[in-house]
Protein backbone atom coordinates (compact mmCIF):
# COMPACT_ATOMS: atom_id res chain seq x y z
CA UNK A 1 0.00 0.00 0.00
CA UNK A 2 0.89 3.63 -0.86
CA UNK A 3 2.57 5.41 2.34
CA UNK A 4 1.83 9.49 2.49
CA UNK A 5 3.22 11.40 4.38
CA UNK A 6 1.30 14.40 5.88
CA UNK A 7 2.39 17.51 7.68
CA UNK A 8 -0.54 19.31 8.84
CA UNK A 9 -3.10 17.78 10.85
CA UNK A 10 -5.82 20.31 10.56
CA UNK A 11 -8.84 20.25 8.81
CA UNK A 12 -7.67 19.81 5.18
CA UNK A 13 -4.91 17.52 6.43
CA UNK A 14 -7.04 15.38 8.55
CA UNK A 15 -9.36 15.11 5.97
CA UNK A 16 -7.14 14.13 3.05
CA UNK A 17 -6.22 11.39 5.96
CA UNK A 18 -9.29 10.29 6.22
CA UNK A 19 -9.87 9.65 2.13
CA UNK A 20 -6.57 8.36 1.62
CA UNK A 21 -7.43 5.69 4.25
CA UNK A 22 -10.68 4.83 2.61
CA UNK A 23 -9.24 3.69 -0.29
CA UNK A 24 -6.21 1.99 0.89
CA UNK A 25 -3.71 3.99 1.33
CA UNK A 26 -1.13 4.56 5.09
CA UNK A 27 -0.73 7.66 6.32
CA UNK A 28 2.10 8.94 8.63
CA UNK A 29 0.63 12.20 9.72
CA UNK A 30 2.42 15.48 12.01
CA UNK A 31 1.38 18.58 13.40
CA UNK A 32 3.19 21.38 14.71
CA UNK A 33 3.02 20.02 18.22
CA UNK A 34 3.86 16.82 18.64
CA UNK A 35 3.11 13.44 17.84
CA UNK A 36 1.78 12.75 21.25
CA UNK A 37 -0.59 15.20 21.03
CA UNK A 38 -2.07 13.21 17.66
CA UNK A 39 -3.37 10.43 19.79
CA UNK A 40 -7.38 10.98 19.48
CA UNK A 41 -6.89 11.36 15.41
CA UNK A 42 -4.81 8.46 15.24
CA UNK A 43 -7.60 6.89 17.50
CA UNK A 44 -9.94 7.59 14.75
CA UNK A 45 -8.29 6.56 11.88
CA UNK A 46 -7.20 3.31 12.86
CA UNK A 47 -4.19 1.10 12.20
CA UNK A 48 -3.30 2.34 8.61
CA UNK A 49 -2.48 5.45 10.18
CA UNK A 50 0.49 6.42 12.95
CA UNK A 51 1.89 9.96 14.25
CA UNK A 52 5.45 11.34 13.67
CA UNK A 53 7.23 14.44 13.54
CA UNK A 54 7.19 16.63 10.53
CA UNK A 55 10.58 15.37 9.59
CA UNK A 56 9.49 12.03 10.13
CA UNK A 57 6.17 12.09 7.97
CA UNK A 58 8.65 13.19 5.15
CA UNK A 59 10.93 10.84 5.63
CA UNK A 60 7.96 7.75 5.44
CA UNK A 61 6.27 9.12 2.59
CA UNK A 62 6.24 7.57 -0.58
CA UNK A 63 5.03 11.28 -1.75
CA UNK A 64 3.90 14.00 0.52
CA UNK A 65 0.92 16.74 1.58
CA UNK A 66 1.99 19.79 2.70
CA UNK A 67 -1.27 21.60 4.07
CA UNK A 68 -0.05 24.31 6.10
CA UNK A 69 0.55 27.47 5.49
CA UNK A 70 3.73 28.92 3.82
CA UNK A 71 5.98 30.95 5.99
CA UNK A 72 8.36 33.71 4.04
CA UNK A 73 11.72 31.07 5.88
CA UNK A 74 10.99 27.85 5.00
CA UNK A 75 9.83 25.99 8.46
CA UNK A 76 9.40 22.17 6.08
CA UNK A 77 11.69 19.58 6.59
CA UNK A 78 13.54 19.96 2.97
CA UNK A 79 15.94 17.30 3.34
CA UNK A 80 13.49 14.45 3.76
CA UNK A 81 11.54 15.90 1.13
CA UNK A 82 13.72 16.13 -1.53
CA UNK A 83 13.19 13.74 -4.27
CA UNK A 84 9.79 13.38 -3.56
CA UNK A 85 6.37 14.64 -5.21
CA UNK A 86 4.91 17.15 -2.43
CA UNK A 87 1.02 18.15 -2.60
CA UNK A 88 0.49 21.91 -1.56
CA UNK A 89 -2.52 22.81 -0.30
CA UNK A 90 -1.89 25.69 1.05
CA UNK A 91 -3.81 28.99 -0.41
CA UNK A 92 -2.55 32.59 -0.27
CA UNK A 93 -4.08 34.48 2.87
CA UNK A 94 -3.04 37.89 3.54
CA UNK A 95 -5.71 38.05 6.57
CA UNK A 96 -3.58 35.03 8.07
CA UNK A 97 -0.53 34.82 6.34
CA UNK A 98 0.41 39.08 6.27
CA UNK A 99 1.50 40.41 3.00
CA UNK A 100 4.21 38.50 1.68
CA UNK A 101 5.69 41.45 -1.35
CA UNK A 102 6.64 38.76 -4.44
CA UNK A 103 3.27 37.22 -4.39
CA UNK A 104 1.59 40.75 -4.10
CA UNK A 105 3.58 42.11 -6.75
CA UNK A 106 2.48 39.20 -9.45
CA UNK A 107 6.26 38.51 -9.61
CA UNK A 108 5.32 34.78 -8.08
CA UNK A 109 2.86 32.45 -7.20
CA UNK A 110 2.68 31.33 -3.53
CA UNK A 111 3.37 27.70 -5.14
CA UNK A 112 6.77 28.69 -6.63
CA UNK A 113 7.60 30.62 -3.33
CA UNK A 114 7.12 26.85 -2.05
CA UNK A 115 8.67 25.31 -4.64
CA UNK A 116 12.11 27.69 -4.60
CA UNK A 117 12.48 26.16 -0.62
CA UNK A 118 11.94 23.04 -1.25
CA UNK A 119 14.62 22.95 -4.69
CA UNK A 120 14.86 19.36 -4.88
CA UNK A 121 11.04 18.37 -4.66
CA UNK A 122 8.64 18.30 -7.17
CA UNK A 123 5.83 20.61 -5.86
CA UNK A 124 1.87 20.43 -7.06
CA UNK A 125 -0.30 22.97 -6.15
CA UNK A 126 -3.58 20.24 -4.89
CA UNK A 127 -6.60 20.16 -2.88
CA UNK A 128 -7.12 23.79 -2.86
CA UNK A 129 -10.39 24.66 -4.17
CA UNK A 130 -12.55 22.48 -2.03
CA UNK A 131 -13.94 23.28 1.51
CA UNK A 132 -12.25 20.68 3.92
CA UNK A 133 -15.26 18.37 4.94
CA UNK A 134 -16.19 17.92 1.34
CA UNK A 135 -12.74 15.83 0.63
CA UNK A 136 -14.82 13.01 1.89
CA UNK A 137 -17.82 13.20 0.81
CA UNK A 138 -17.99 15.66 -2.47
CA UNK A 139 -16.26 13.25 -4.42
CA UNK A 140 -18.48 10.34 -7.44
CA UNK A 141 -17.63 8.06 -9.68
CA UNK A 142 -15.92 8.82 -12.80
CA UNK A 143 -18.54 9.74 -15.14
CA UNK A 144 -21.05 11.00 -13.32
CA UNK A 145 -22.81 13.82 -14.50
CA UNK A 146 -21.73 17.12 -12.77
CA UNK A 147 -18.74 15.70 -11.22
CA UNK A 148 -16.67 18.19 -9.21
CA UNK A 149 -13.74 19.47 -10.39
CA UNK A 150 -10.54 20.23 -9.05
CA UNK A 151 -7.33 22.55 -11.08
CA UNK A 152 -3.67 20.81 -10.05
CA UNK A 153 -0.63 23.29 -11.46
CA UNK A 154 2.97 21.98 -11.20
CA UNK A 155 6.06 22.46 -12.83
CA UNK A 156 6.57 18.78 -13.17
CA UNK A 157 4.34 16.47 -15.16
CA UNK A 158 4.54 13.19 -13.32
CA UNK A 159 3.41 15.59 -9.94
CA UNK A 160 0.43 16.30 -12.17
CA UNK A 161 -0.26 12.99 -13.58
CA UNK A 162 0.07 11.59 -9.97
CA UNK A 163 -2.57 14.62 -8.38
CA UNK A 164 -4.83 13.41 -11.09
CA UNK A 165 -5.23 9.96 -10.32
CA UNK A 166 -5.95 10.63 -6.54
CA UNK A 167 -8.43 12.75 -7.59
CA UNK A 168 -9.80 10.40 -9.92
CA UNK A 169 -9.84 7.79 -6.96
CA UNK A 170 -10.86 10.42 -4.53
CA UNK A 171 -13.94 11.13 -6.56
CA UNK A 172 -12.76 14.38 -8.71
CA UNK A 173 -12.39 15.38 -12.36
CA UNK A 174 -9.07 17.56 -12.77
CA UNK A 175 -8.45 20.60 -14.85
CA UNK A 176 -4.59 20.94 -15.69
CA UNK A 177 -3.36 24.70 -14.91
CA UNK A 178 0.60 24.33 -15.05
CA UNK A 179 3.08 25.70 -14.32
CA UNK A 180 3.04 26.60 -11.02
CA UNK A 181 3.41 30.46 -12.59
CA UNK A 182 -0.34 30.64 -13.86
CA UNK A 183 -1.87 29.12 -10.26
CA UNK A 184 -2.68 32.70 -9.75
CA UNK A 185 -5.37 32.20 -12.02
CA UNK A 186 -7.36 29.93 -9.20
CA UNK A 187 -6.41 31.77 -6.23
CA UNK A 188 -8.79 33.70 -3.91
CA UNK A 189 -10.81 36.28 -5.53
CA UNK A 190 -10.65 34.92 -8.85
CA UNK A 191 -13.72 33.50 -11.17
CA UNK A 192 -12.56 29.89 -9.88
CA UNK A 193 -12.47 30.37 -6.33
CA UNK A 194 -15.81 31.97 -6.35
CA UNK A 195 -17.27 29.07 -7.88
CA UNK A 196 -15.74 26.36 -5.97
CA UNK A 197 -18.49 25.34 -4.39
CA UNK A 198 -19.16 23.30 -7.37
CA UNK A 199 -17.65 23.50 -11.06
CA UNK A 200 -17.36 21.00 -13.72
CA UNK A 201 -14.28 20.24 -15.35
CA UNK A 202 -15.81 22.83 -18.39
CA UNK A 203 -16.68 24.92 -15.72
CA UNK A 204 -13.51 25.39 -14.34
CA UNK A 205 -11.35 25.69 -17.39
CA UNK A 206 -13.78 28.50 -18.34
CA UNK A 207 -13.33 30.13 -14.73
CA UNK A 208 -9.21 30.17 -15.31
CA UNK A 209 -9.63 31.57 -18.90
CA UNK A 210 -11.59 34.31 -17.03
CA UNK A 211 -8.88 35.26 -14.50
CA UNK A 212 -7.54 38.97 -14.30
CA UNK A 213 -4.45 39.26 -12.49
CA UNK A 214 -4.36 41.77 -9.90
CA UNK A 215 -1.49 42.86 -7.93
CA UNK A 216 -1.28 44.80 -4.06
CA UNK A 217 1.83 47.34 -4.06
Amino acid sequence: MTVIGIIGAGEVGSQIARVAIAHGHHVVIANSRGPETLKDLIGELGPSARAATAAGAAAAGEFAVVAVPLKVVNDMPAEELAGKIVLDTNNYMIWRDGHIPVIDSGEKTVYELRQEHLRRSKVVQAFTHIQAPRITTAGTAAGTRGRLALPVSSDFPEAVELVTRLYDRFGFDTVDNSPLREAWRSAPGQPAWDALQHQTRDELITNLARARRVTLR
